[in-house]
């Protein structure tokens, strides 16, 4: 019997087939999967903001990219993962408000996009999908079984990654 776990905002979770990882509400946030199609091991972390050397908080690790990435990988590889076979797909990241005079620091969902991205990158990972910015909210939900990463958007319809 699978089992749906849910993702919270700020917060990652680790799982293995046939169970299911799903996040809501992905807005300005990026959910990033990272999945071992051998083991059918993932994990699912939805950041909120891209490095926690800028925050003045970083109590919670799980809602910054630069922090959030390193301890679900480590997760990943307690359930059996490999992390030469871990491939990555993200979506969010979307700019939901638009302002006269936006500077660097409101656009929160390309940056956190960036962040992603880079991080994936420094920790070797590669990355297989993206389906970032536009302006809508997305849900995203990992697939254990077959790494598939289906994001669903309001008016935009659903894909498959």
């Amino acid at each position: 019997m699978s089992e749906l776990i849910k993702v919270g905002m700020a917060d990652y979770k680790v799982g293995i087939s046939p169970n299911n990882l799903i996040s809501y509400g992905l807005g300005s946030c990026v959910g990033i999967a990272l999945y071992d199609n051998i083991t059918k091991v993932g994990g699912l972390a939805h950041i909120m903001l891209p490095d926690s050397t800028q925050a003045r908080s970083a109590e919670n690790p799980a809602k910054f990219a630069d922090t959030a990435l390193p301890l679900m990988l480590s997760d990943m590889i307690k359930l059996g993962a490999l992390k030469q076979r871990i491939t990555a797909k993200i979506a969010g990241g979307a700019q939901m408000f638009t302002f006269a005079n936006a500077t660097d620091i409101m656009r929160v969902g390309e940056r956190n996009a960036e962040a992603v991205r880079a991080m994936l990158k420094k920790m070797d990972i590669r990355m297989i999908a993206d389906d970032t910015g536009g302006n809508y909210g997305r849900t995203v939900e990992l697939k254990l079984e077959t790494g598939i990463y289906r994001v669903k958007t309001i008016d935009k319809g659903e894909k498959e990654l």
